[in-house]
């Protein structure tokens, strides 16, 4: 059966590969994938600090609610999250969705929003190497993986880590969140 995956980013910033190897890989299994932002039209993507393309905003972070999606992932890039986590609404989906127990995917600088969101307290996960402090500092378990998946939370450290970051994200929707560990590599 489809799932419904929100892919929830900012309106600019967004570390292209991380929004579209996540994307394709869960509308390669079945699931429909739903962009959500602070504010309609369009996101902008780059390729490190070079634009890259754009993609249409779904739905608003005003108008999205945890309970009409099976899980959400939450793309890198600096700016991207740096900027999420300035908006109440948006940091507020990612708690709701955390305390829901769906999937929530986190790559690259991404856990920033989790930690905003104040959902990484005695939690394992990984990210881009800068931000092992901040989430230290919010109570959490860095570590240096390419996956790991605490209870719903997966998280990865960089674009090298795609392969296992979708192979985890399609297999939490497909057989929940403790089976995201047992994602083979690509």
């Amino acid at each position: 059966m489809a799932k419904r995956v929100a892919f929830l980013v900012a309106n600019e910033g967004i570390e292209q590969v991380e929004l579209t190897e996540p994307w394709k890989a869960v509308t390669d299994a079945g699931h429909e994938a739903v962009v959500v932002s602070p504010e309609a039209g369009e996101v902008q993507m780059f390729n490190h600090l070079d634009k890259g393309d754009t993609k249409a905003v779904d739905v608003t972070v005003a108008d999205a609610r945890a309970e009409d999606f099976d899980a959400l992932v939450l793309p890198g890039g600096v700016a991207n999250p740096d900027n999420l986590r300035t908006h109440a609404d948006a940091v507020g989906l990612v708690r709701d969705f955390v305390a829901s127990g769906r999937p929530v995917a986190a790559i690259c600088h991404a856990p920033w929003t989790l930690i905003e969101a104040d959902v990484v307290k005695g939690r394992r996960l990984t990210s881009w190497p800068s931000l092992q402090t901040d989430i230290r500092n919010a109570g959490g378990e860095w570590t240096d993986e390419s996956l790991v998946v605490d209870g719903n939370l997966i998280t990865s450290r960089n674009p090298d880590d795609l392969p296992d970051f979708c192979g985890a994200v399609v297999e939490a929707l497909e057989h929940g969140s403790a089976a995201a560990t047992a994602a083979p590599s690509a």
